[in-house]
């Protein structure tokens, strides 16, 4: 096996463990949603529920990210390839900081809210 062929086998296997998370981060959420919705106040299991499995898919990306530029990188060096790689980074990236924003409500730059004691 040449060193490309397992580069590109450990890229794949890295973006599956991005699918993976999202697929278990969804059925742990909706699970615990499912059993818990009902001790919650009106409306709070369901921000809980979306914060969970928001943090699941941007955790997910990361992993898809780093798979893609493990195999483009080292496999597929063309500039045509990387170029590909930045437009494909650029979204995922951006769905990971509206995703953020969307369940910690704040840019990911920006120190966490405290609250007020």
């Amino acid at each position: 096996m040449q060193f490309t062929e397992l580069i590109s086998i450990v890229g794949y296997a890295i973006e599956a463990v991005g699918v993976l998370v999202i697929v278990v981060g969804l059925c742990v959420c909706s699970v615990v949603f499912i059993r818990t919705f009902r001790h919650f106040p009106e409306g709070r299991a369901y921000r809980t529920y979306r914060q969970q499995l928001g943090r699941s898919i941007i955790l997910g990306l990361e992993f898809l990210i780093a798979g893609d530029i493990v195999r483009t990188v080292v496999v597929a060096d063309t500039l045509e390839n990387v170029a590909i790689l930045g437009v494909i980074i650029l979204i995922r990236s951006f769905l990971g900081i509206t995703l953020h924003l969307e369940v910690e409500g704040r840019w990911p730059w920006q120190a966490e809210k405290r609250d007020a004691q």
